[in-house]
């Protein structure tokens, strides 16, 4: 049959998913049914999240890789931990070396913008913390599929096609980038839906991280090829910078909304973002979803805290402005009050005298995590290791060449990161694991996720399946097709410049697992954007 997958004429229902041994929530469902497979092996929830993402770098390439970074939030023994897996920019690289090469801002692609892949030690840090199954365990399913192969979903298969078109008319005459065509488009072109993929030298990184606990990825062969293939193409990565890496945890930062305590990785990341729209917003009395006073008032103030969240988000070191002050009922009641009838042209505050996949897993013994990982743009950099199936990031991209900026390019620094992880809790329980990707999306879902959940009681599928706003710049707001057409005409004649997409692949792809704090019962929400799927027992 020649049938096309990605062709859908009709509204399609999902229902929330509800279980209570164990559930996985991510975007692929290979790698969802991975993170099972652990958990019936005996595995908990955070040997279940380390599987699925392991696997997720082999059968969702198009997002993340083992060369990208992580951030997880860890809900086991009534407590919270936060981990930032994000790697610092190279030791030998500056602001000065990179305008010498003749770039006026960082660029996207090549060795430059490459900084230390995190991924691996989140792997390694939080088996060791909180797993109970080794990685040469854990990692076995991803192995498996790198080896064997699977067939491509229908949206992953979208975007390896996209990709590759464009790396084709970018990247096919330059040397650096053949080991990317070589590993993913082996037949001269990018795999079609249906089709099988696989990648041995995928699986014997992942075999050498499972036996090493990743530090062969650091320390040993992994890292002589990395660095000597980026070195070859004068990039300014090093073993030095690999060797001195470790994954740190950190203490998550938070937000009362409504009685729900909502949690976020803190700055590099931009989770706070997030947090403090849902600050700002809390002032408001939002008594009808469908209504042109809640979008509106919505949008302005995640478009205040985008701002600001721009202007200052970087490595706390770094920073001219505290977390605890962007995140104070202060600077909430100040941000509020600019908000009026009509759209607003956003300006930063003044200071006082500033390609990614998720996956939410949870087991019968009450651990949750929420995880997240990204080679950032996409497959990244477009740097592969030859045979070894290392799409290296871009995350440097993001720093500035203004020196005067908070996130400007130093030695040695991590850059504002686009990827968080969410989690909820109520009056000190859990209450579960919540995300979605998607580049400077992420807040914007984030505090839609919560509001659907918290001000309009949607159910976990419901308020991910709800259609999605997203703020641009200045007035410019994106809506989702199925937007109601009502709405986005009312809050035209409030001055928001109103653009319609013509399909969802930019409104993030997102995951959320609640608990039932008295029956111990798991309900799940999948993305329908994507190969979104649950799985559970």
């Amino acid at each position: 049959m020649n049938l096309d997958h990605l062709y859908q004429p009709y509204t399609s229902q999902r229902t929330t998913a509800f279980a209570k041994n164990g559930m996985v929530a991510t975007s692929q469902p290979l790698a969802a049914q991975a993170g099972l497979d652990i958990l019936k092996k005996g595995g908990n929830a955070i040997d279940a999240a380390i599987a699925t993402a392991a696997a997720l770098t082999v059968v969702e390439p198009t997002s993340n890789g083992i060369g990208g970074d992580a951030f997880a939030l860890v809900w086991t023994d009534g407590k919270l931990h936060g981990l930032n897996a994000s790697g610092p920019s190279p030791k030998s690289i500056s602001l000065e070396k990179v305008k010498s090469l003749g770039y006026e801002k960082m660029p996207a692609h090549g060795v430059i913008p490459i900084t230390v892949p995190g991924v691996p030690s989140a792997w390694a840090e939080l088996s060791k913390k909180f797993g109970r199954l080794p990685l040469t365990e854990t990692l076995r399913p991803a192995i498996q599929y790198a080896e064997e192969g699977f067939p491509l979903t229908p949206v992953l298969g979208k975007y390896w096609k996209l990709a590759y078109n464009r790396f084709l008319e970018l990247f096919s005459s330059k040397e650096e980038f053949k080991p990317w065509f070589d590993t993913f488009a082996p037949n001269g072109r990018a795999p079609e839906i249906g089709e099988m993929w696989h990648s041995p030298g995928h699986a014997a990184t992942l075999r050498a991280i499972a036996n090493t606990s990743a530090e062969s990825f650091y320390r040993g062969e992994l890292a002589e090829k990395i660095t000597s293939f980026v070195k070859k193409h004068n990039g300014f990565l090093s073993m030095e910078d690999l060797i001195s890496f470790k994954a740190e945890w950190v203490e998550p930062v938070s937000v009362n909304y409504r009685g729900y305590d909502v949690w976020e990785i803190p700055p590099n990341g931009q989770g706070i973002v997030a947090l403090m729209a849902l600050n700002i917003a809390k002032g408001f009395n939002f008594t009808e979803k469908e209504n042109v006073e809640t979008y509106h008032k919505q949008i302005e103030a995640m478009k205040l805290a985008f701002m600001d969240g721009k202007a200052f988000i970087t490595e706390p070191a770094h920073m001219p402005i505290s977390v605890e002050r962007l995140l104070s009922e202060e600077y909430a009641e100040k941000r509020r009050a600019k908000i009026v009838g009509d759209a607003l042209e956003p300006t930063v505050m003044e200071l006082p005298k500033g390609g990614t996949v998720y996956l939410a897993t949870a087991d019968g013994e009450g651990n949750m995590v929420s995880f997240i990982q990204s080679n950032y743009m996409g497959f990244g950099s477009g740097i592969v290791v030859p045979d070894t199936g290392i799409a290296l990031q871009n995350r440097g991209h993001d720093f500035s060449l203004d020196e005067g900026h908070p996130n400007a390019l130093q030695p040695g620094k991590r850059t504002y990161n686009t990827i968080i992880p969410g989690f909820l809790t109520k009056d000190g329980k859990a209450v579960g694991p919540f995300g979605v990707m998607g580049g400077y999306m992420q807040p914007q879902g984030h505090f839609q996720v919560v509001s659907n959940t918290i001000d309009f009681h949607l159910n976990p599928q419901a308020a991910l399946d709800a259609p999605r706003w997203q703020w641009l710049e200045g007035k410019k707001v994106l809506l989702e097709p199925n937007f109601p057409l009502h709405i986005a005409q009312a809050l035209a004649r409030k001055g928001h410049q109103v653009q319609l997409a013509v399909d969802s692949g930019s409104f993030g792809r997102g995951q959320a697992i609640w608990r039932n704090s008295e029956t111990g019962v798991l309900m799940g929400g999948t993305e329908s954007r994507t190969d979104g799927s649950i799985a559970a027992w």
